[in-house]
């Protein structure tokens, strides 16, 4: 599926006061389509998350990448990514200024139409995008790629709108399986629908093409895998088609 696709960074301040600049991609119509927030790795808002958020355009889909550290800051340095995520994690009301500010200017967009809203998350996006489920925001539908799990606060009856995809390595040595049955145990007590995918043989970052570049120069535990990639996706379009379409 190939169609032209429009591009433009948006400039967003949260409650906490911080500058965030999205990049948002849709498709080039006058009709308002379902509307994606794409919430990054650790890396930060970097051209990964960028791609990704042109191939939902690609798909019919209005994405933005949102920024969570501020001014789109990015880095390859593992030890530079960790303390801007922990920073994120200082404040117990960042993650969750930032992120309803950023489906607020998706919403706010003329391209996109209000009533059909998604996120999708991969690493730490995906506890951005899974807090966001948790917090009761508006959306019909939530995937995360190996992502971290652990909630802020444990989901309450009522509060999911969502239904959560999650895609997982096996081989995750950063969120290990029991995680994975913990999250499954808070998604049953909240009633919330939801479904988990392992994948086998594949590690953290299996959806990131430059994931064992990145293993390699930090000296962490991450590793592509071409086929949990294509299948992961698949899944997730899958889902946002039941949903938004």
């Amino acid at each position: 599926m190939t169609q032209a696709i429009q591009t433009r960074e948006i400039q967003y301040t949260a409650a906490d006061g911080s500058s965030l600049i999205g990049y948002f991609a849709a498709p080039e119509n006058s009709q308002a389509v379902a509307g994606v927030i794409v919430a990054p790795e650790w890396w930060g808002r970097n051209e990964y998350t960028e791609q990704r958020a042109r191939e939902l355009a690609d798909h019919g889909y209005a994405a933005l990448a949102i920024d969570m550290y501020g001014d789109k800051r990015v880095t390859t340095d593992a030890k530079q990514a960790y303390e801007w995520m922990m920073q994120t994690f200082g404040d117990a009301e960042t993650i969750d200024t930032r992120s309803k500010a950023a489906l607020a200017t998706l919403a706010a967009q003329p391209e996109v139409d209000t009533t059909r809203l998604a996120a999708i998350g991969f690493c730490y996006g995906g506890k951005v995008v899974l807090d966001l489920a948790r917090s009761g925001a508006d959306l019909k539908a939530v995937a995360t790629f190996h992502a971290t799990l652990s909630p802020k606060a444990p989901a309450q009856v009522g509060a999911v709108k969502a239904e959560i995809l999650v895609l997982h390595g096996e081989l995750d040595t950063m969120v290990s399986l029991d995680d994975v049955a913990s999250f499954k145990d808070e998604m049953f007590a909240a009633q919330a629908e939801h479904d988990v995918i392992v994948f086998e043989d594949a590690k953290h970052g299996f959806s990131n093409p430059l994931a064992d570049e990145r293993a390699k120069a930090n000296d962490v535990d991450l590793g592509y895998n071409a086929e949990a990639e294509q299948h992961s996706l698949a899944a997730m379009y899958a889902l946002l088609a039941r949903h938004l379409d």
